[in-house]
């Protein structure tokens, strides 16, 4: 049986650590579930990681829809999230609605994620009361790295903090189920997450976040085009497979691979006899 948003909202009430983590296709996503993890997210990071896009920007509705159905088919228990990407939900909240209705309807997630703080409140609140759970997104904001100018910490300076702050109460008050924090300084994601009832789920946030949510890519070692500073790699699996495709390539050219343990056989009598017919000249 699915986890639920309220089985999310109890572990923070709980104490419990909430551990979140992307998933993007059928492997991932089985994996992710083998490690009982509770909660995965079908981010639009697959932008970077499996498009090889440079941002998030470029994904589209369709492909998150894609995604999320491959999570949710292969799993059981762990809530699915699945992200609205860039200008998704930014129109008007019909837009919103129509958006977070596919993504429900035909990806199968239990609830979306959407980035923004006060300007997006009225949509969250709109979504949530037509029953759509919503995860929000405050600080770094992928979708907009155009207008940061890179991937940059958020709330260092006194207005920005402020403004996050607000945010987060912003995104609470319209009816927000948990909020991630991402690049936000680690003494004002403990603030926010002491203020907030709700669980706050940090990227680049600290330890004092109700949970954590890393991309499978980043901690397996499976995206090199660089490491961010705020994931830690449990395995060099990227190392592992370019060293396994490397002997691959050595065995085949060297006549080493297959070997008749690889192979499948066929009588000598059958054989004999599709010679003498071609021999024969006869079919």
């Amino acid at each position: 049986m699915r986890l639920t948003i309220r089985d999310i909202q109890k572990m923070k009430t709980d104490g419990e650590k909430i551990v979140m983590m992307t998933a993007y296709d059928a492997s991932s996503a089985r994996l992710s579930e083998q490690a009982n993890l509770p909660m995965l997210l079908v981010g639009d990071t697959l932008g970077m990681v499996v498009q090889g896009h440079a941002s998030t920007v470029p994904v589209t509705l369709d492909q998150m829809i894609y995604h999320c159905a491959i999570v949710t088919r292969v799993t059981q228990r762990p809530l699915i999230v699945g992200d609205l990407p860039f200008m998704t939900y930014s129109i008007s909240p019909e837009q919103a609605m129509q958006s977070a209705a596919r993504l429900m309807q035909e990806g199968g997630v239990g609830c979306v994620k959407l980035e923004g703080g006060e300007a997006v409140a009225p949509i969250i609140k709109r979504l949530v009361t037509a029953g759509i759970p919503v995860m929000a997104h405050i600080g770094l904001t992928p979708q907009s790295v155009n207008q940061f100018g890179g991937f940059r910490v958020q709330g260092k300076e006194v207005a920005s903090a402020r403004q996050l702050i607000r945010d987060a109460d912003a995104v609470q008050s319209a009816g927000a189920f948990a909020v991630v924090l991402e690049l936000v300084p680690t003494k004002l994601a403990e603030f926010v997450t002491a203020r907030l009832s709700i669980p706050t789920i940090g990227i680049g946030a600290g330890v004092g976040c109700d949970g954590q949510v890393q991309v499978f890519h980043d901690i397996l070692g499976l995206f090199d085009a660089f490491i961010p500073k705020h994931t830690r790699r449990y395995a060099e699996i990227g190392t592992l497979i370019r060293e396994a495709l490397s002997q691959y390539r050595s065995d085949v050219q060297a006549g080493n691979f297959p070997t008749e343990a690889n192979s499948f056989g066929i009588s000598d009598d059958v054989l004999a006899m599709l010679q003498s017919e071609l021999t024969d000249g006869s079919r």
